[in-house]
């Protein structure tokens, strides 16, 4: 691997902080092999909702935050107009002032189809850089931001598909020197494709609604931050789940989903990078394979095998509970192996309706001592624009 690329990942995963094998070093085992990709924060949770279910939401019922989980399920959602705004406070526990802003809405054409958009600001906060121990810091703010729209339609009254398109751009390093090479802010492109299915049926007189969605999500092109020709792999990622929806009585109901969840980029042959020295350093994921070959090897490349593969899944569990569709209450699990990151918390939350906002709330409580997600607070605010209008 190219020298000097690999000191530009290194100095990008350090300062990015939400790679997993930074998130879990604490409780990394001697058979890690984690991976590792750029722009890591397209597969940060950003909405209240499904971050108070176990990061649940390919499957759970239409909402505006649908364009992260399932773009196919803007063509089931209720209304024409939505608006959303979240704000996540990310790794507060190690620095004071990296955050997330999502902001996302729909817009309805007709009775069977649907744009939507959203964009998706990561501020890493103030950073200062230095390329050597005596030179005199200079106060950057890094950052990311993601814009996407996306199109879905009803191809029955059960089922709909999507397509959603992203810009993608990582300012990281702000255009500074590491190691003597010049840095540059990457970019690049992307698409998802999704599915949606829905089915609402009765069992012992009580309502219920069955659902199941899949995402393919940031299919595109490799990511540079220098003019090297080598380039990093981007988070192609494969979601897939299903969800439940039960009437209990004409005042209560409570819904059960579960997601699968697995990046679709290379695994590593021993989880690290190393320079010319043979010295370890964590970095993204850097390869000549092609995309599309990386999504197919993806499925068979793990080097323990199928056993490593099956690793290489996260579960999500989510239940959401609601009175009267006015008040709710939400809790979740999210699983990943120790040897895949060891990402283990459970989630819990509330949501409100009002006459034209929601509100949500989520908190996020690790299982293991000194984990930097540890007090992970996100909020929302929908603003129902069908009833602002009217």
């Amino acid at each position: 691997m190219n020298y000097k690329l690999t000191l530009i990942t290194s100095l990008l995963s350090l300062l990015f902080l939400v790679n997993t094998s930074t998130l879990s070093a604490q409780t990394s085992t001697s058979g890690a092999n984690y991976i590792s990709t750029a722009v890591s924060f397209l597969t940060i949770t950003p909405d209240s909702r499904a971050g108070a279910m176990g990061d649940a939401g390919v499957a759970t019922s239409p909402d505006v935050n649908s364009m992260h989980w399932n773009p196919a399920k803007f063509a089931m959602i209720d209304g024409n107009y939505g608006v959303s705004a979240s704000y996540t406070p990310w790794l507060r526990d190690l620095v004071d002032d990296m955050s997330i802003a999502y902001l996302t809405g729909y817009y309805r054409i007709d009775k069977n189809q649907v744009i939507g958009t959203s964009l998706r600001y990561f501020s890493l906060g103030e950073i200062a850089f230095m390329e050597r121990a005596t030179d005199i810091p200079i106060a950057k703010n890094p950052n990311e931001w993601a814009f996407d729209v996306s199109y879905s339609r009803k191809l029955s009254d059960q089922l709909s598909g999507g397509i959603a398109f992203r810009y993608i751009r990582s300012d990281l390093t702000q255009s500074q020197y590491v190691a003597g090479i010049e840095t540059q802010a990457g970019n690049a492109f992307a698409a998802d494709i999704s599915v949606y299915y829905q089915n609402e049926f009765k069992r012992n007189r009580r309502d219920m609604v069955w659902s199941w969605g899949v995402n393919i999500s940031n299919i595109g092109s490799k990511i540079s931050y220098t003019n090297d020709d080598e380039k990093e792999f981007i988070p192609t990622n494969l979601r897939l789940g299903s969800a439940l929806k039960m009437e209990l009585d004409n005042y209560n109901s409570i819904t059960f989903a579960v997601d699968m969840n697995k990046l679709l980029v290379p695994t590593p042959a021993n989880g690290s990078l190393e320079d010319e020295d043979g010295t370890v350093l964590v970095g993204a994921n850097s390869s000549d394979e092609s995309v599309v070959s990386g999504i197919f090897s993806s499925f068979s490349d793990a080097p323990d095998g199928m056993s490593e593969e099956f690793k290489e899944i996260a579960w999500s569990l989510g239940i959401e509970y609601w009175y009267q569709d006015q008040f709710a209450l939400r809790t979740g699990y999210y699983y990943e192996h120790e040897e895949k990151g060891n990402r283990k918390y459970f989630t819990a939350g509330l949501g409100v309706k009002l006459n034209m906002f929601d509100l949500d709330f989520s908190y996020l409580i690790p299982t293991t001592q000194n984990n930097p997600l540890k007090n992970t607070l996100r909020f929302s605010l929908t603003a129902n624009l069908d009833k602002i209008i009217k």
